[in-house]
């Protein structure tokens, strides 16, 4: 299919053939009919890409200050590819569409094939939405007038905010669309309304619309208007919907409202308020946040855990459906809005509009869909496309699902560096899969898992989705009979690991066993190779401190939320716990953690310390620490054995003490072993060898972090995590329990210590 992408690099717009996406548990497949190109928001970005480095610094201070941290910590070169990868991606333009469904997916009710309904999606043949951000169009609303619901709807939110009743007196300053929108919904509250703009097409198109202007280009003072309006008592409150870095909008609303007046920003303004405005009228002043409630919310938004109609009014979707129920009641007229209508395959001149004075609203029409051939699928619904020839290079040939930013940055660049064939990459919208597909030398790019797990010619899957995806790509790639790389962590609890287990030592005993490999990658990394090297000839335990500055992450973020990433613990502290691994040689027998208690009660609990214990008798204390500065090195090793220490600063300088012949291994670049990785694997694949990791190990750290994340096997299988000061676990000296597979164990070693909410678990193998 056809989609539009806009360059960060430089700027280009492109009219791009990207894969369909498929649709997902709670989301809607749409066929477009007609998309709104945003003027406002979509020039912001493409001014931004079109800028050179000093520009885009220019308009990103904040984001500058992080490079200049980064570059202090992990170096000059490593910060440069990453601000390079950065820079280097297209995102798709575009939020305002009307199509028509064509498949529903789990969990959706509501809606149908064939509904024509709105959406946030972007400006692409087929899309696939979240359910809540969709709305059914009304019969007696046409797709050109539906496509400005999404954008009308902004509008609606920041005069939700206002809160106006019959007979108010308002401004709208600044008469885009949005603003033009917004001078119709204040009119249907029964308000009188002044827009206010420089440019005199946009005020006589106001005046059309019922509403008093200023027209700033010709001299008008809106203040003095306003008066006017409100018979010098003020205006009871001010909608701004322009852009601008000036504080000049804020405080020429404060001067027309009257006291106790009400200012909401919808657009772009300067905020170096002046308190005199504010305090001697007790103004409010509010920013809107886009479509209204549920924005920005991934429980509303991704999950579709709708808000409680008695208690949540207006959602993003009722936005979407009164704006659509004030077209129908003809109370909001677009036509005098649409400036330009163009056919999508004709977008690109409709974005050298984009920045002309004459432009308001473009609308994108979409053709019907083509048949593509004789199955009947039409082409806008092709999900694999050709990117490159086919290669002929080594008897390993890589399939790769998921292509985020880690992805792209440090895993496909590592297997590009090998000579395996990469044949195809899949990626959820198809756009980052199509774009690294390029780059790299993919020759298919997709949005089909299944298909690549079919493909015959494909013997090793690399994973690398969001975390509750894992132990399902890995078991169903296993059972195709393919070698698999996953991401860390392998999966998320005991029932999927305990699955995961059976299935591969099932396979062990095949004619043609795989192998499984998780990306633990700093066992590869040449300073800690170098550090095991070391180590191995001393016949001594080993005392190991890792000390990681992990940084916060918000409680929000999906790596925190337990269904989706698996928390901190078991989702990264897995990395941590496999290096100490490693580096003792032998296996974990005790899993002791201690948690820094959280902030506020629902923070997340990602600040910790797991002490880990070795048959050898060595230990190893893992701090994990998410309050720390990110002016501080992200992590320090250090391993003291036999009087003699190692000491690893962020993987760039490695340091001796006591050491015969060896002082210092400094690095120019970090290298936390990522590409190592990548050859071990395909090498093992060439040469028909084990897996680079063992199996049991990878099995015994993942339960090692689970121990430490307080997850316990019971006998549903389901994770469990029990206080050491619950009434229960005060009554019990020892606990039975039994694993899915008809075997028993007795943890014999469970101390309780009063007002600790810790246990120490003595965990057998599986």
């Amino acid at each position: 299919m056809k989609q539009i992408l806009q360059d960060l690099k430089n700027g280009e717009t492109l009219l791009a053939d990207v894969p369909s996406p498929g649709v997902r548990r709670g989301q809607l497949l749409i066929r477009s009919a007609a998309s709104l190109v945003s003027i406002g928001t979509e020039k912001v970005m493409i001014d931004f890409g079109k800028a050179g480095w000093i520009g885009k610094a220019r308009r990103h201070p904040d984001k500058v200050r992080r490079v200049i941290e980064k570059i202090k910590t992990d170096g000059l070169g490593q910060t440069l590819e990453a601000v390079n990868a950065k820079l280097g991606q297209v995102l798709p333009l575009g939020y305002s569409n009307v199509g028509r469904v064509i498949e529903v997916g789990a969990d959706v009710r509501g809606f149908q094939s064939g509904d024509l309904v709105v959406s946030n999606g972007p400006h692409a043949e087929v899309v696939a939405v979240p359910k809540n951000l969709c709305a059914r169009v009304p019969d007696g609303v046409a797709e050109e007038d539906a496509v400005f619901t999404v954008v009308g709807s902004i509008g609606l939110q920041g005069i939700r905010l206002l809160k106006p009743t019959v007979g108010e007196y308002f401004a709208v300053t600044g008469l885009g669309l949005i603003g033009l929108l917004a001078v119709q919904i204040l009119r249907a509250n029964g308000c009188r309304v002044l827009g206010i703009d420089f440019d005199a097409r946009k005020c006589e198109l106001a005046q059309e619309l019922g509403a008093e202007v200023a027209h700033l280009g010709s001299g008008t003072d809106p203040v003095n208007v306003a008066n006017q309006i409100s018979g010098g008592k003020g205006l009871d409150g001010v909608l701004i919907t322009a852009a601008t870095k000036s504080n000049g909008l804020v405080h020429q609303a404060a001067l027309m409202c009257r006291k106790r007046g009400r200012i909401v920003l919808v657009g772009v303004a300067g905020l170096n308020l002046s308190r005199a405005d504010f305090y001697e009228k007790e103004l409010s002043f509010q920013v809107s946040c886009s479509y209204g409630p549920g924005r920005y919310d991934p429980e509303y938004e991704e999950k579709g855990r709708d808000y409680p109609y008695g208690f949540v009014r207006w959602t993003e979707q009722r936005n979407f459906e009164a704006i659509l129920g004030l077209m129908e009641r003809r109370m909001v007229n677009v036509g005098p809005l649409i400036s330009h209508q163009f056919e999508f395959s004709d977008a690109l001149r409709a974005y050298e509009r984009v920045g002309d004075a004459t432009t308001i609203g473009i609308v994108l029409k979409y053709a019907e869909p083509a048949v593509a051939d004789a199955t009947g699928m039409d082409s806008a619904r092709i999900v694999a496309l050709k990117v490159a020839p086919a290669s002929k290079r080594s008897g390993v040939c890589i399939g790769v699902i998921g292509a985020g930013g880690f992805t792209g940055q440090v895993l496909v660049p590592g297997l590009a560096a090998t000579d395996a064939r990469l044949k195809t990459i899949v990626s959820a919208t198809g756009v980052t899969g199509t774009q690294l597909g390029k780059k790299y030398g993919f020759e298919n790019s997709s949005t089909d898992a299944d298909a690549l797990l079919d493909d015959d010619d494909i013997n090793t899957v690399v994973i690398a989705t969001h975390h509750n995806t894992h132990a399902r790509l890995v078991l169903a790639a296993l059972r195709a009979g393919k070698h698999v790389y996953v991401e860390k962590p392998l999966c998320l609890n005991d029932a999927e690991l305990t699955e995961i287990v059976h299935c591969y030592r099932a396979l062990a005993e095949s004619d043609k066993p795989q192998f499984l490999l998780v990306g633990f990658n700093r066992r590869f990394s040449p300073q800690v190779q170098k550090i095991k090297s070391l180590i191995s000839s001393m016949p001594q335990p080993k005392a190991m401190i890792l000390t990681v500055n992990s940084g916060a992450v918000p409680s929000d973020h999906w790596v925190q939320d337990l269904e989706i990433g698996g928390g901190r613990v078991v989702g990264e502290c897995c990395h941590f716990i496999d290096l100490l691994r490693f580096l003792a040689g032998s296996e974990i027998k005790t899993v002791r953690a201690d948690e820094c208690a959280p902030t506020g009660a629902s923070g997340p609990r990602d600040t910790i310390t797991i002490q880990l214990g070795f048959r050898d008798g060595s230990i190893g204390a893992v701090h994990y620490f998410s309050n720390g500065n990110k002016g501080f090195p992200k992590e320090r090793l250090e391993v003291f054995c036999g009087g003699k220490i190692l000491s690893l600063d962020n993987f760039r300088r490695l340091s001796g003490f006591g050491w015969s012949g060896f002082s210092r291994m400094n690095l120019w670049k970090l290298d936390k072993g990522h590409a190592a990785e990548m050859r071990a694997l395909v090498e093992a694949v060439k040469k028909g060898e084990s897996a680079p990791i063992p199996f049991d190990e990878i099995v015994e750290v993942t339960r090692a972090s689970f121990a430490a994340a307080g997850l316990e096997s019971r006998r549903e299988g389901k994770a469990h995590w029990g206080r050491a000061d619950s009434w229960w676990f005060r009554q019990l000296r020892s606990i039975s329990l039994v694993w899915p597979q008809p075997r028993f164990w007795r943890c014999r070693s469970l101390i309780l210590l009063p007002g600790r909410d810790r246990i120490s678990l003595r965990l057998p193998p599986l």
